[in-house]
């Protein structure tokens, strides 16, 4: 099945405990559609979640999505959610060394965990609907899983392959733009969005303002999403 544009952001449910699509996953598909990169193309989604981006990348005509998520919870509620869709998406539980082992992709997507969340943010805070700790934390800098996921795209890609990566403002943007280029790809900021804070970065506000990563009194941040290409 092939659509103008995909429904999955409307379409998808996320089961209690795993991350809900938000607009970081909505950019994400915008960036998916604008680009046409999926049609006729193989695609990985990693760290799937709740499946919406592989199920949207289905839609848009990929030949193959594969879906990776460490998480048991995140694996079923993506499993069912692109049934429900009735497209064919290959939905395992796996880790970025599992991509790797999987791949090469002709085009990986990813909305990895990229929220700062040190000692003495307010995590507890958090209503349940946000998702597992797991699904947005990734330590102090927020770059737990993309430093490794940036040094480990161009094994990712086949020749000619792209990776779409969405990350905040809060995670350095260019500390991921400069990993990409490092590892011979050619890196951008392909789209932004200034949105609100979401329940997360709300109850981490207090903490981000007190080691300088936030202005006092914002409550908006940019997400982008980097394309990087391998030529």
């Amino acid at each position: 099945m092939t659509i103008i544009y995909p429904d999955a952001f409307e379409s998808v449910v996320a089961d209690p405990g795993v991350y809900a699509p938000q607009h970081d996953s909505r950019l994400l598909i915008e960036a998916l559609h604008k680009t046409d990169l999926a049609r006729e193309r193989s695609v990985l989604d990693l760290c799937t979640g709740s499946g919406v981006v592989a199920v949207a990348a289905a839609q848009l005509g990929a030949s193959t999505v594969t879906a990776l998520d460490i998480c048991p919870r995140a694996v079923r509620c993506s499993r069912a959610n692109a049934e429900a869709a009735g497209v064919p998406v290959t939905v395992e539980m796996g880790s970025l060394a599992d991509a790797l082992n999987s791949g090469p992709f002709d085009v990986v997507v990813s909305n990895p965990p990229y929220v700062p969340a040190g000692r003495g943010a307010d995590c507890g805070s958090i209503p349940a609907d946000a998702g597992p700790i797991g699904a947005w934390a990734a330590g102090d800098d927020g770059r737990l899983v993309l430093d490794p996921l940036c040094a480990a795209a161009p094994g990712l890609l086949t020749d000619g392959g792209t990776l779409l990566l969405v990350q905040s403002e809060f995670s350095a943007v260019q500390e991921s733009i400069a990993a990409l280029r490092a590892g011979g790809l050619e890196a951008e900021i392909f789209l932004w969005q200034l949105v609100p804070f979401g329940p997360v970065l709300t109850a981490t506000a207090r903490w981000l303002e007190r080691i300088g990563r936030l202005p006092i009194g914002r409550r908006e941040e940019e997400l982008v999403v980097i394309r990087a290409d391998k030529n």
